[in-house]
């Protein structure tokens, strides 16, 4: 796998709105409180923006989780608005599909974290997934669903393809074999 992160500098670059779906709030708890999608690996460009809009929702965010399958580089802290939030990392414990998020006030958030090359219409299934109230599919299950149909997709493209490229001939009624054959 290849990874390229921006080196531009804070105030070289405009900070982009996140990618954000959020469970609405429910009384029936699943396990992901939404999907995040962001736009590189680059956890010091991506978590500025994604704490800002979830200081104002949820309270301050403190501390933040990841796996570091997905992520080449993971800091130990990151300058966000107004104070800094610290980064850990676990392979085993921590699914590498997940992120996360702690508040000292407010308590704790799992999002379902999409990889930022995926297609917009893959991101929107599994926002919209991600973010169903009372859902228990993990984030790794909702990966492993979403390659399941984009798998199923490219079979039934590539099925199609032969069948208007000519593919076999039909069968003749009651036979076995083709009438080629």
């Amino acid at each position: 796998m290849t990874v390229t992160i921006d080196r531009t500098t804070d105030h070289e670059r405009a900070p982009s709105p996140p990618r954000l779906s959020l469970t609405p709030v429910s009384p029936v708890p699943g396990l992901l409180d939404g999907a995040w999608w962001p736009r590189s690996r680059d956890l010091l460009r991506e978590l500025p923006a994604l704490t800002d809009v979830l200081d104002a929702r949820w309270g301050r965010i403190t501390r933040v989780s990841v796996n570091p399958a997905h992520w080449p580089v993971i800091p130990r802290e990151v300058p966000v608005t107004g104070h800094t939030v610290h980064v850990a990392w676990f392979t085993d414990e921590q699914d590498p599909h997940k992120l996360i998020l702690l508040s000292y006030t407010a308590g704790r958030w799992d999002l379902l974290v999409i990889p930022p090359e995926t297609s917009a219409a893959a991101a929107a299934r599994l926002m919209a997934a991600a973010a169903t109230p009372g859902s228990l599919l993990t984030a790794s299950g909702l990966m492993a669903n979403e390659t399941a149909a984009r798998d199923a997709r490219e079979a039934r493209t590539r099925e199609e393809e032969w069948e208007t490229d000519g593919g076999p001939a039909p069968m003749a009624a009651g036979s076995r074999t083709r009438p080629d054959s």
